[in-house]
């Protein structure tokens, strides 16, 4: 084979044809851009928005329907950053198509992107987030009957090198130099400011520092073991198709316990405007209490929280913690409640893991509990499409589309029957075992070669929607 070069100096071409842009189009992003403008999401969008907008002054702002489509991009892509989702909207043509722009208008800036989120409101965030479980319900992929809690840390941007004292404001190398001359340093080096500040208990208490630009944040250590200012996001999870029914950003402050209220309220409200009741409540060992136990079975709702071992307890005048506890106790030594308990890491760990590891936003790029909550209910509603994406189309993200096949696959409009012959002949051609025998498998079958891995899924109704898989890819 010999060496391929470089084309050199080419002439620009004059007129391009129209199919041949739209061929290049990432087949989910199409199939996504269709779903959004069957259901109304931008008509949606900009009612929920107008009020935020001038009705004749002005040139015209960035659409509403655009701005929101971008941010689920976030989610898609895995950047948690605006900067790097206007940078990325700009440079694909599958993603300007998704927004409308095509390629003879550029897409916003991340200036943009940046002042609008900060112009619309949380309800704004949260009216869209509604409506993308609205068509949940809709699609029988939202139940609340039994929802999962569970928290977690999110960095927060702000360095600890720049927190200030919380009574008078001062600078953290500062006061340690004030510390250094108290004890008799008079002119005190880096070396002899680190010695003092090492021996010094309690010197990362969120009692007596702040960040003075995010004084929301509080000093903790986060899951790969760094001490890093962070924010507390605690999330609701519906325990029987893994959708996120309630988003709360949260001061880490009296632990999960204490926030525990703030996210059932938030739950109720939440699946109250799509017509469903939560009924059950699934946590781990830190949200137990005596507190949290009679305040949820108030709530009239069944608890199934994993119970730390204590020892004997003494019950005296507390009869109605002993009877929420002891009613705790029962259901998790149930069937029931051993099968949620298993259940609990899988729906609600992995959906942490999609919205922060490969979603992105383990860091967070804004300040403020109430702009990070804006990001990321609109994260956790990518991630709920993401779910209807899967079940009516086999995939849940652009990562798990690729290839011809199973782009044929997903978007085709064809027969099973066809499709599955048309496997069968590119099968017998490429010397596939079992192509002779068809391809009638189980959806998630991996059929291997040397070169590619073909992956068959069965082609959804168009009546009915597929409801039988929730999970995203």
């Amino acid at each position: 084979m010999a060496v391929g070069r470089m084309p050199g100096e080419r002439q620009e071409e004059l007129f391009i044809a129209a199919s041949a842009v739209r061929a290049l189009d990432h087949p989910f992003y199409a199939a996504l851009d269709k779903l959004l403008r069957k259901s109304g999401f931008d008509e949606f969008a900009e009612e929920a928005c107008r009020e935020f907008y001038a009705a004749r002054m002005g040139r015209p702002g960035l659409p509403p329907g655009v701005y929101f489509r971008m941010l689920m991009v976030g989610y898609l892509e895995g950047i948690g950053s605006e900067r790097g989702i206007a940078w990325r909207c700009r440079d694909s043509i599958s993603l300007r198509e998704f927004l409308g722009y095509g390629l003879a208008k550029t897409p916003p800036e991340h200036s943009t992107l940046s002042k609008t989120r900060k112009r619309l409101s949380l309800e704004a965030h949260g009216a869209v987030f509604g409506w993308v479980l609205e068509v949940l319900r809709e699609s029988g992929l939202l139940r609340g009957k039994t929802v999962g809690v569970d928290s977690t840390t999110l960095e927060a941007n702000a360095a600890l090198r720049a927190i200030v004292r919380r009574d008078d404001e001062t600078e953290y190398d500062a006061w340690l130099e004030q510390l250094a001359r108290a004890s008799g340093i008079e002119t005190p080096t880096r070396a002899d400011l680190a010695k003092l500040d090492r021996k010094r208990p309690g010197k990362g208490s969120n009692k007596d520092w702040k960040h003075p630009h995010d004084p929301e944040a509080r000093i903790t250590k986060m899951k790969d073991g760094r001490t890093r200012l962070a924010h507390k996001l605690e999330q609701a999870v519906d325990m029987e198709t893994g959708a996120v029914v309630a988003v709360t950003v949260q001061t880490m402050d009296g632990g999960d316990c204490a926030s525990l209220p703030v996210t059932l309220d938030e739950t109720e409200r939440r699946l109250a405007e799509v017509g469903a009741e939560p009924r059950e409540v699934v946590a781990d060992k830190g949200y137990h209490s005596n507190a949290t136990m009679t305040g949820v079975k108030e709530r009239g709702l069944r608890s199934y929280v994993s119970e730390p071992n204590r020892g004997r307890r003494k019950w005296k005048g507390k009869r109605d913690a002993q009877k929420a506890v002891y009613g705790n106790r029962r259901r998790n030594r149930g069937e029931r409640g051993k099968r949620l308990q298993r259940e609990r890491g899988e729906k609600l760990e992995r959906t942490f893991a999609h919205l922060l590891v490969t979603g992105g936003l383990r860091r967070v790029h804004v300040r403020g509990q109430e702009e990070i909550r804006k990001r990321m209910l609109v994260h956790a509603a990518a991630f709920n499409l993401s779910l209807l994406m899967r079940s009516r189309f086999g995939f849940g993200t652009p990562r798990g589309l690729q290839g011809l096949a199973a782009a044929a696959a997903a978007l085709s409009d064809a027969s099973a029957r066809d499709f599955a012959a048309f496997l069968g002949r590119i099968g017998r051609i490429l010397g596939l075992p079992g192509a002779n025998r068809g391809f009638h498998r189980p959806p998630g079958r991996l059929l291997h070669n040397n070169t590619q891995i073909i992956r068959h899924f069965p082609l959804p109704q168009s009546a009915t929607p597929a409801t039988t898989s929730s999970t995203a890819c």
